[in-house]
C-alpha cells in the first residue's frame, strides 16, 4: 500500500501508540466533516483522502492485528457511511466525533505522564 498524502508520515507511524494514531486519524474525520457541511468540496476531498489514509495506516499496524484492527475498520466503515449513506442518521457526525474524542483524550493523557 502506497501513502503519499502525509509524505513520510507511514514511517513515523509505526512510532505511535493506538490512541495517538486514533487521535490523528479523529483529527482528519473533524475536518472532513467540518468541510462537508460547509460545502467546500475541495477541502472535503483532500480531508476525506487524508483520513482514509490515516485509518488505512492504522489498521494495517501489525500491532494492532486482531480486535483493535476489526474496531479500526469498523470506525472507518462509519465514517464513509456518513458521507455515502443516504440514510445515515443525522446524528452520526456528531457520534463519530464524540468516539475520537475519548481518543485524544487519552493520547493527551498519557503525553502528560511522560
Amino acid at each position: 500500500m502506497t501513502h503519499v498524502l502525509h509524505g513520510n508520515l507511514a514511517e513515523r507511524w509505526g512510532a505511535l501508540c493506538v490512541s495517538e494514531q486514533m487521535a490523528n486519524v479523529g483529527s482528519e474525520v473533524g475536518r472532513t466533516i467540518r468541510a462537508h457541511q460547509a460545502n467546500n468540496s475541495a477541502r472535503f476531498d483532500a480531508a476525506l483522502a487524508r483520513a482514509l489514509e490515516l485509518f488505512d495506516l492504522t489498521a494495517t499496524d501489525a500491532r494492532w492485528m486482531g480486535h483493535r484492527t476489526r474496531e479500526i475498520l469498523r470506525a472507518r466503515e462509519e465514517f464513509c457511511r456518513l458521507f455515502f449513506d443516504p440514510d445515515v442518521s443525522a446524528d452520526s457526525a456528531d457520534g463519530l466525533e464524540r468516539y475520537f474524542l475519548h481518543f485524544a483524550q487519552a493520547a493527551n493523557r498519557a503525553r502528560a505522564k511522560m
